[in-house]
């Protein structure tokens, strides 16, 4: 076990850049006009089921904000629904986003903590009855029952210490916070 003055002296590299991080955070909370973002997507139909999404830009720190590229992402349905499997379906997309975003969140918090991570590795699941979404029943509903989140980390850090990252990434996460508590949601035709 390391010494205080040993874990001090230790350069820990999980690849986050935490003084910029918190160099954010101390110039929003002096700006808060300026931490108000709208995130953008675009998707297009292409056939069936499959359709062809983009995310390019977004708004920012008061201004619009552009990506160095465009991330394109196919979505689609399993053939066992009939489908072409041209892509993950919608809702895989939303397991990605939340594991991804917790994932981003311990590595983040680690840094800052000054914890050395070798290796993370999220599972991730959710249960979904398809009565709901093919109107079988109208009791189910349309979305997940459960959603499960298992974590293996290597860390040079003790289990309890490893736990304090999860938890404290799950307080932060955005995707975590999407899904876990009603958002007003708006949908029109143009």
């Amino acid at each position: 076990m390391a010494t205080a003055t040993q874990t001090a002296a230790r350069t820990v590299n999980n690849g986050v850049n935490v003084d910029a991080l918190i160099a954010a955070r101390e110039a929003l909370t002096a700006t808060p006009a300026a931490a108000q973002f709208k995130w953008r997507a675009a998707c297009e139909w292409k056939n069936g089921t499959h359709s062809h999404s983009t995310v390019e830009s977004f708004f920012g720190l008061g201004a619009e904000q552009h990506r160095k590229k465009t991330f394109k992402f196919d979505a689609d349905h399993p053939e066992v629904f009939a489908s072409e499997d041209k892509g993950a379906t919608p809702v895989e997309y939303v397991l990605v986003g939340l594991a991804s975003c917790l994932t981003a969140g311990v590595a983040a918090i680690a840094q800052h903590r000054n914890i050395q991570l070798r290796s993370v590795e999220a599972t991730i699941e959710g249960n979904m009855d398809l009565q709901g979404i093919l109107g079988i029943d109208s009791d189910v509903r349309n979305g997940f029952g459960t959603i499960k989140v298992r974590y293996k980390i290597d860390a040079d850090a003790k289990r309890e210490d490893i736990e304090a990252l999860v938890a404290q990434s799950q307080k932060r996460s955005a995707v975590y916070d999407i899904v876990t508590n009603p958002t007003n949601v708006v949908v029109e035709v143009i």
